[in-house]
């Protein structure tokens, strides 16, 4: 499998792939088999439509990637490694918990809109990727839920939030954030900025603790 930084080939506005790969015919399929994935799903692409793609013969992509799953790999282990390390740096910020919380939504929020046809071969072909590609998958997954998971404990634990079940409930938050990446279209009304600021908004309503009411307090 080729390895790279975790961002290298999603951080270009308005596109998945990056300039930093090792080799542009490899940045290319990479490229191109996240545009057909995404169009076609998993199994109904071939190592041609992706080749032929990029004016390369199938052949070729068994230069760069062993196989289809290999390159499916590729792509899901990376995509999901930024997104944990976009968490882990919003969760790194300043300000209480809930100050966290809200940074981590959104930007998690952002990310799945900016980059929705990554993420929606990232998080819909979990089952077509190899044992040990979805074993890291899913360590991943785990990673991003404990980060959210912590901030939910520490809200709560300092009164700033009332979350009875922070594991259930991190895995709602994160949950409606990767929804964005099923109908996010960037012609819409909303930029991914603003919809990373509504979610964080109301990530933060859901969570917050509210004021115990007393005996004949107005509902």
């Amino acid at each position: 499998m080729v390895t790279g930084s975790a961002m290298s080939w999603t951080d270009d506005e308005g596109g998945e792939a990056g300039a930093a790969r090792s080799g542009d015919s490899s940045r290319r399929l990479i490229e191109a088999a996240i545009e057909a994935f995404a169009d076609r799903g998993y199994h109904a692409t071939t190592t041609r439509d992706i080749a032929t793609r990029v004016g390369l013969s199938p052949a070729a992509l068994y230069v760069h990637f062993p196989s289809k799953q290999a390159l499916l790999g590729e792509i899901s282990v990376v995509g999901h490694e930024a997104a944990l390390e976009l968490v882990e740096r919003s969760a790194a910020g300043p300000g209480g918990p809930l100050a966290r919380l809200e940074a981590v939504i959104r930007a998690f929020t952002a990310w799945h809109a900016e980059r929705h046809r990554v993420a929606r071969v990232v998080h819909h072909e979990l089952t077509a990727l190899a044992d040990a590609d979805r074993h890291r998958v899913l360590d991943i997954r785990r990673k991003i839920e404990g980060v959210v998971r912590a901030q939910l404990s520490a809200g709560t634990a300092s009164g700033e939030m009332d979350v009875p079940d922070p594991r259930a409930v991190a895995r709602a938050l994160l949950s409606l954030s990767v929804d964005v990446a099923r109908w996010y279209d960037p012609r819409g009304s909303r930029t991914a900025e603003e919809i990373g600021e509504l979610y964080a908004d109301l990530a933060a309503r859901m969570v917050v603790a509210r004021p115990s009411r007393e005996p004949g307090d107005p509902v």
